[in-house]
């Protein structure tokens, strides 16, 4: 099939091959873990307005200053322009407060629940991949049978160590 073939073939689907992208994208999106990452954006989004008025309306004026810690600014002499040192104070202490809120509320509890579900299933112990050499105790392989550092013939995996001396 040439590259006209494929485009006549591309427009003679017209819009109804349009409409089945869009179902494809429809069930993409309609999936779980997109519309809980949408409603977690959303969500932080707000909340992230809401610590910035708490920072910069409550907080803030509560630290000694002339207009709190707003009106620090830093003058640049050479350009003329300023540094607002207050402004990077107070997005430093909304991060630590948005920080702390997420830690406390999200880490900690999902920490305990997964902590709790391991403890009422316990992972089984994985078969072990590797053994100690008995000559010069490098760790090798399981199934080798000779030293990869010593070069020494080793007894099978399974035979015990005591009789390979």
């Amino acid at each position: 099939m040439g590259v006209f073939d494929r485009a006549r073939d591309l427009g003679g689907r017209g819009f109804r091959g349009g409409l089945s992208t869009m179902g494809d994208f429809q069930k993409f999106i309609m999936r779980g873990n997109v519309v809980d990452l949408a409603v977690g954006v959303i969500i932080g989004t707000a909340f992230n307005s809401v610590v910035q008025g708490l920072v910069k309306d409550v907080i803030t004026p509560l630290i000694p200053g002339q207009h709190g810690v707003t009106g620090l600014t830093y003058p640049i002499g050479y350009s003329g322009g300023t540094i607002n040192l207050g402004d990077l104070i107070n997005v430093i202490i909304s991060f630590l407060v948005i920080a702390l809120v997420v830690y406390f509320f999200v880490v900690k509890p999902i920490n305990a629940m997964e902590e709790g579900y391991n403890r009422l299933h316990p992972k089984k112990p994985e078969a072990p991949t590797t053994r100690d050499c008995p000559y010069c105790l490098s760790t090798i392989p399981l199934g080798a049978t000779r030293c990869a550092y010593c070069t020494a013939q080793l007894p099978p995996a399974d035979a015990p160590a005591a009789q390979a001396r």
